[in-house]
């Protein structure tokens, strides 16, 4: 009898998407980052802020236990793309007070040195609260190497606010509409991997964030693995029915991957 194969190893990784309502009546914005060429992962795509959940995140964790919680992930999840935002955009989520844009400087620069997130909030005498990140969705291809990514949202409501790509593993980031994201995305302007495309394509249905977060707290949160299929002859990308997405499948040959 063979052996059982081995589960593909899986990286642990957490997502935000951040909201900015820039003008009464208008679509909202969210903040993407274009990521460098050279990166393993989706290297020159536009993605929303993120990265891997590190063992950092857990240690801090352990000081954020959510109430009524059953997933060890999501503590750390949530410290991860609380850390990698301000890591890679220079902005500040999930703190109990207004952070000024020299205060946010500041922390960015001492994250880059220490690596760790909780010896920032020491510094900056700020307190983390991870629960103001609202679970969305989660996916994960199942592949080796892949990322199992949780994402979030949160939100800025209005105002400008100062940010900087940190031209390591992104080279750009901007403030887009869902749908002019997409819109860019078929004019090639910009390129986004199949999870993003699908994810845009739920946004685009919301003005406003707290319509974003009443859907996302109506269709519980499953882990979406994205399966081949063959129809009428045709290779398509395909994901469940009934998770909040209004497109649920593309032609394999025009599908762009991390």
């Amino acid at each position: 009898m063979a052996p059982a194969s081995s589960p593909p190893e899986i990286i642990p990784a957490a997502t935000v998407i951040i909201f900015r309502q820039p003008a009464p009546g208008g679509p909202p914005e969210l903040l993407m980052v274009e990521r460098a060429q050279t990166m393993r992962f989706a290297g020159g795509a536009a993605v929303f802020p993120g990265g891997r959940i590190d063992l950092s995140d857990r240690e801090l964790a352990h000081h954020h236990a959510l109430p009524a919680h059953d997933d060890a992930d999501d503590a750390p999840a949530r410290i991860a793309a609380i850390r990698e935002t301000l890591e890679e955009t220079g902005l500040a989520l999930g703190i109990d007070r207004a952070v000024s844009a020299t205060e946010a400087e500041e922390a960015r620069r001492l994250l880059l040195a220490e690596g760790a997130l909780a010896p920032v909030l020491a510094h900056m005498g700020w307190t983390l609260h991870p629960e103001r990140l609202v679970p969305f969705a989660r996916w994960c291809p199942m592949h080796p190497r892949s990322f199992d990514t949780r994402f979030y949202l949160a939100d800025l409501g209005r105002g400008a606010v100062e940010l900087s790509a940190d031209l390591t593993e992104n080279s750009r980031l901007f403030w887009t509409t869902a749908a002019d994201a997409l819109a860019s995305a078929d004019r090639g302007e910009i390129t986004i991997i199949y999870p993003t495309r699908r994810n845009l394509e739920r946004l685009a249905l919301y003005g406003n964030f707290a319509e974003a977060c009443a859907q996302a707290s109506a269709v519980p949160v499953r882990m979406i693995t994205p399966r081949p299929v063959e129809i009428d002859g045709e290779r398509w990308l395909t994901i469940p029915e009934g998770l909040g997405y209004p497109v649920t499948r593309q032609m394999m040959a025009t599908v762009k991957r991390g």
